[in-house]
């Protein structure tokens, strides 16, 4: 199972605003859900109702973007894995914004979105780049640590053991076990206790 992720590039979406939660991400009442399966429909659910389409997650131009652009404190609120469960299944594979809230930050790295950080004035060019032309093509490069639009480069930042965990594939627990079935049955095998437990069983 190959989990690394070393480069996002796509389309991308701005969403302009600082401190946008995550029950304005996923409202509240869409959590009742057993999987996350079809959460993607009701991303923003509220914000988007209430701007009546004109929400960028509804905007014709931004249809199948990868990339969300954001500002700053993203995700902050209750710690709800639906938020970035949502983003993730509307079709966005990474962010880059000037700051995440640390929950919802994790909750991406383990699902395997990356998050990367850029200045405001870095956050506010590829906004308005991609504003201006949807069909810019955005890239985040983890292995250079840079975000490209068009000519442009700019540098871009990730905790080191994040970053170390997508460029290696270590971010995907799930896979990582797995992948190890062979050498945790052999553990398994050695420890008495499980061996009394099959027994009695």
């Amino acid at each position: 199972m190959v989990s690394e992720v070393k480069a996002i590039s796509g389309r991308a979406i701005p969403l302009v605003g600082n401190d946008i939660d995550t029950d304005r991400i996923i409202p509240a009442r869409f959590l009742r859900c057993v999987t996350f399966d079809g959460l993607g429909a009701h991303a923003f659910a509220d914000d988007r109702a209430q701007m009546q389409g004109q929400h960028p997650f509804d905007l014709p131009q931004f249809q199948g973007a990868e990339v969300l652009v954001v500002n700053g404190n993203f995700g902050c609120g209750s710690s709800r894995e639906h938020a970035p469960q949502a983003i993730a299944k509307w079709g966005i594979q990474a962010l880059i914004g000037e700051s995440f809230a640390e929950i919802f930050l994790g909750n991406c790295v383990a699902m395997g979105i990356p998050c990367v950080t850029a200045s405001g004035e870095t956050v506010k060019a590829v906004q308005e780049a991609i504003a201006a032309n949807p069909q810019t093509t955005v890239e985040i490069d983890l292995n250079t640590m840079q975000v490209r639009w068009h000519q442009t480069a700019a540098p871009i930042q990730m905790g080191e053991g994040a970053r170390n965990m997508f460029l290696s594939g270590t971010w995907d627990a799930c896979g990582q076990l797995v992948s190890q079935a062979p050498a945790i049955q052999a553990t398994a095998s050695q420890l008495p206790y499980l061996r009394w437990s099959t027994a009695v069983s």
